[in-house]
C-alpha cells in the first residue's frame, strides 16, 4: 500500500499539492474558526456526582447566583499602620465611585465595616461582575477598576490591589502573553538552528517550517467542523498545545523521512526512486506512530474532568492531519526539489565512516547486558524522585510574585485568614420543605468556623452569619480557611469538613460544602482518577498497535514497559526538582497528564522507529547483537535529531517565567532526551539483543526474506 502511495506522490507532485491547496482554501473560507467553538464554560465541568457541582446549582437556583467572575480588592495604608475612620471613608467613597461609575461589567463593588480586618490594618472591596472569569470584557473591567483605584487614592497614604479568579485571569493572560511570545519565538530559531546544524541546508530547515504552517491553518477548521458536527468540547488550552504537538510531531516526521531519504542517496540510488523507497518505507512507521498517538489521545475521552476531555479528539484529528501530510505534502514538495532540499551541503554524496552512533552501535552489539544495565539503571535513579512527587493545585503561587493579584493575596494576609481571598461556601438547605431559622443557620455557623483548617467565618452586608434566600429554603455561610483557598493543604481540608457539616444538619435539612477550593477538592479527586484509568487503557491499546505492526506479543510488552519507566522518571527527576530545588508545594496538577501527552504518546515515535529497523536489520539475515548494532548506527541519527529537535522546542519553555510553562518545559524536555537517547537508542536495541528470536514470538518478525526490487508489501525500513 505504501509503495504504491509513494510512487503516485513522488511521480505526481503538482497534483499532490494542487490537492492541499484546494483543502487548505476551502477549509480556510468555508470551515468556522476554532475559536467559534470554544467552550469556555462547561469544558472544565465536573458531573453532577460532586458536591462542589451541586452546591453551585443550589446557589444558582436560591440566590440566582451564577457562574460570573468576583474579585476582592484589597487596601492598606503605605506604612502599614492601622486604617483610620478617615481612610474607612476613602475606602468607602471609592467603593460607591465604582459601583456608580458605570464601568462595564461591574455590577456591585461592596464594603462596610464587616469588611475591616481584625487588626484594621486591611479593607476589603468586593467586587462582583457580569460575565465569567475569562472573558475579556471582565478583564478590561479589572484593569479600568484598577486604574480607577490608582487614580482615587493618589496622595491618600492608601493602596490597591485587585485580587481573585477574574485579577488573577489578566495577570495570568498578560504573563502568558508575555511568556508564549517568547517561546514561539524561541522555538522557531531554536528548530531552525537544530535543523541548519543536523542538514546544513537553510532549505531542509525551512521545509518542516512551511510543511507545520500548512498543516496548522487546515487542522483548526477541521476541528471546529467535527466539533460542531458532533457536539464535541474544544477547551481554550487546545489552541497552545495543538501548536506544540504539530511542531513536535511533525518535524519528527520529516526528519525520519529526510534521513532515509539521505541514507538511499548514499547507496547510490536514484533521487526519485530514494524518495520513493523512503516513503515507502517511512510510511509504515509513522502511520504506526500517528496510531499510537491518536489512540493515546483518544483515550483522553475517558476523562470525567472536562478540560482533560477535550483535548484528545481534537489533538488526534492534528496528528491524522499531520501523519498524511509527512507522506504525500512533504514527499511532493521534495520530489519537485530533489536533492536541493540539502544545498548547499555535499554530505548526501558520501558515506560517513566512523561516526559516533556507529561507535555506540558496536558497543551496545558487542556488551548488550552493560548497555541495558546502565540505560535502565539511570531511569531507576530518576524514578526514585516519585517519592517526592506530590501536586500543587495554587493558581497563586503559578504567576510571578510581582503581578498585583499576587501582592494582593499577601496584603489580604496581613489581616485575614488565607481563605478570605475566596470563601469556601457552606449551604444549609431544607430538604423537608420548612423555612430555615435564623438562629439555627448561625448555631450551624459557629459549629463550622470551630471545623479543623477554619481561620473563622465571614458575615454579610447585615452582619449575619447565615445569609437566608428568599424563599427561606436556603442559607449560605461564608467559612475562611487558615490556608490559601487553593493550596494542597486548604483541599486536604474539604473531605473533613463536608464530614463534619453532613453530621450536623438539622433534620428535615442538609449542609454542602461548595467553593473554588471545594470545586479544586473535587477536581484533584477526578484528576486522580482519570490518571489511574487513562495511562493503563492507553498503554492496553498501544501495545495492541505495537503488536499488530511487529505480528509479536514480547516486544509490545517490553516496549511499554521502557515507556512506563520513562514517565516514572522523568515524573520522579521533575519532582525531586520542584519539591527539594525550588522548595515549591508541588509540581501543576495538569503536568502528568501534559507529560502523557507528549512524553507517552510522543516518545512512542522513537519505539516504533527504532524496533522497526531493528526488525528490518534481521529480516536481511543478520544476528540480533549484530541487528542492534546496525539499527543504532543507522537509526540512532534519525532518532537523536528528532528528540534534540523536539526537547529543544519544549526547553524554550524555560524561558517563560511562569512556575506552570518553566515546569512543563523542563520535564518534557527531560523526557524526550530520556525517550530518544536512552530508551529508544540503548535500552530497547540491547534488550532486543539479549532476547535475540524470542522477541519477536509468536511471529517470526525477523525471519529473513527475499525482497523483490519492487516490493510494496515490506516498507520496515526506516
Amino acid at each position: 500500500m505504501f509503495g504504491k502511495m509513494a510512487r503516485f506522490v513522488v511521480f505526481n507532485p503538482w497534483k499532490v499539492i494542487a490537492a492541499w491547496v484546494v483543502v487548505a482554501v476551502a477549509v480556510l473560507t468555508f470551515a468556522p474558526g476554532l475559536n467559534d467553538v470554544l467552550n469556555r464554560e462547561q469544558a472544565g465541568f465536573l458531573p453532577d456526582k460532586y458536591e462542589s457541582v451541586q452546591t453551585q446549582k443550589l446557589a444558582e437556583s436560591a440566590f440566582a447566583k451564577s457562574n460570573d467572575a468576583t474579585g476582592t480588592a484589597v487596601l492598606k495604608r503605605d506604612d502599614g499602620g492601622p486604617l483610620t475612620p478617615q481612610d474607612q471613608e476613602k475606602i468607602t467613597a471609592l467603593a460607591n465611585t465604582l459601583s456608580t461609575s458605570k464601568i462595564d461589567r461591574v455590577v456591585a463593588a461592596q464594603t462596610g465595616p464587616q469588611a475591616v480586618s481584625p487588626n484594621r490594618e486591611v479593607q476589603l472591596i468586593s467586587l462582583q461582575f457580569q460575565g465569567l472569569p475569562d472573558d475579556t470584557k471582565v478583564f478590561d473591567a479589572i484593569k479600568k477598576i484598577r486604574e480607577t483605584g490608582k487614580t482615587d487614592l493618589n496622595g491618600t497614604g492608601l493602596h490597591m490591589a485587585v485580587t481573585g479568579d477574574a485579577a488573577l485571569g489578566v495577570d495570568n493572560q498578560d504573563a502568558f502573553s508575555n511568556a508564549l511570545a517568547i517561546v514561539g519565538i524561541a522555538t522557531v530559531v531554536l528548530i531552525l538552528f537544530l535543523l541548519l546544524l543536523i542538514y546544513r541546508s537553510p532549505v531542509a530547515a525551512f521545509l518542516p517550517i512551511l510543511s507545520v504552517g500548512i498543516v496548522s491553518s487546515i487542522a483548526p477548521g477541521i476541528i471546529a467542523l467535527v466539533a460542531k458536527a458532533t457536539g464535541l468540547q474544544v477547551d481554550q488550552s487546545l489552541q497552545i498545545i495543538l501548536t506544540i504537538v504539530l511542531f513536535g510531531v511533525g518535524t519528527d516526521y520529516i526528519v525520519f523521512l529526510l534521513f532515509r531519504f539521505r541514507e538511499l542517496l548514499r547507496e547510490g540510488e536514484e533521487p526519485k526512486t530514494a524518495l520513493v523507497q523512503a516513503v515507502a518505507r517511512v510510511g509504515e512507521v509513522i502511520a504506526s506512530a500517528a496510531g499510537a498517538i491518536i489512540v493515546a489521545f483518544m483515550a483522553l475521552l475517558l476523562a470525567i474532568f472536562g478540560a482533560f476531555r477535550s483535548l484528545g479528539p481534537g489533538l488526534a484529528i492534528a496528528v491524522a492531519i499531520m501523519a498524511i501530510a509527512s507522506v504525500t505534502l512533504v514527499p511532493a514538495i521534495v520530489s519537485l526539489i530533489g536533492t536541493k532540499v540539502f544545498w548547499p551541503s555535499k554530505s548526501w554524496q558520501k558515506q560517513p565512516t566512523g561516526t559516533t552512533f556507529a561507535k555506540l552501535g558496536a558497543f551496545t552489539g558487542r556488551r548488550p547486558a552493560v548497555v541495558a544495565l546502565i540505560s535502565g539503571g539511570i531511569m531507576v535513579v530518576l524514578a526514585l524522585g516519585m517519592f517526592s512527587f506530590k501536586t500543587d493545585y495554587d493558581q497563586l503561587s503559578q504567576l510571578p510574585s510581582d503581578t498585583e493579584s499576587a501582592q494582593g493575596f499577601k496584603d489580604l494576609q496581613s489581616g485575614f485568614p488565607a481563605g478570605a481571598l475566596n470563601p469556601t461556601l457552606a449551604y444549609v438547605h431544607s430538604t423537608d420543605g420548612k423555612p430555615l431559622d435564623q438562629s439555627t443557620v448561625d448555631g450551624i455557623a459557629d459549629q463550622l468556623k470551630t471545623a479543623p483548617g477554619i481561620g473563622g467565618t465571614m458575615a454579610g452586608q447585615d452582619g449575619k452569619l447565615g445569609l437566608i434566600s428568599k424563599d427561606g429554603q436556603t442559607a449560605q455561610i461564608n467559612l475562611l480557611l487558615t490556608a490559601s483557598p487553593y493550596a494542597n493543604e486548604a483541599l486536604d481540608t474539604i473531605e473533613p469538613l463536608r464530614d463534619a457539616a453532613h453530621k450536623i444538619a438539622p433534620a428535615g435539612s442538609e449542609v454542602l460544602i461548595g467553593g473554588p477550593t471545594a470545586a479544586y477538592a473535587d477536581i484533584r479527586d477526578a484528576n486522580n482518577r482519570d490518571l489511574s484509568v487513562i495511562f493503563p487503557v492507553a498503554g492496553v491499546l498501544i501495545a495492541l498497535i505495537l503488536g499488530l505492526l511487529l505480528r509479536s506479543v514480547v516486544a509490545p510488552l517490553y516496549l511499554m514497559a521502557s515507556v512506563v519507566l520513562v514517565f516514572f522518571s522523568t515524573m520522579g527527576a521533575t519532582a525531586f526538582q520542584v519539591t527539594h530545588l525550588q522548595d515549591r508545594p508541588g509540581v501543576s496538577f495538569s503536568l502528568p497528564i501534559m507529560l502523557y501527552l507528549f512524553v507517552v504518546a510522543i516518545g512512542t515515535d522513537y519505539n516504533i522507529l527504532m524496533i522497526a529497523r531493528l526488525r528490518e536489520e534481521s529480516r536481511l539475515g543478520k544476528e540480533p547483537r549484530e541487528a542492534a548494532r546496525l539499527a543504532i548506527a543507522h537509526g540512532g541519527p534519525s532518532v537523536g535529531a528528532a528528540g534534540v529537535i523536539l526537547a529543544g522546542t519544549f526547553g524554550s519553555m524555560l524561558l517563560a517565567g511562569i512556575a506552570f510553562l518553566t515546569e512543563m518545559g523542563f520535564s518534557v524536555a527531560l523526557g524526550i532526551l530520556l525517550s530518544s537517547f536512552v530508551m529508544s537508542m540503548f535500552l530497547v536495541p540491547s534488550v532486543t539483543a539479549l532476547l535475540g528470536h524470542k522477541a519477536w514470538w509468536p511471529g517470526h518478525g525477523d525471519a529473513a526474506r527475499e525482497t523483490k526490487p519492487d516490493d510494496d508489501l515490506e516498507p520496515a525500513r526506516v
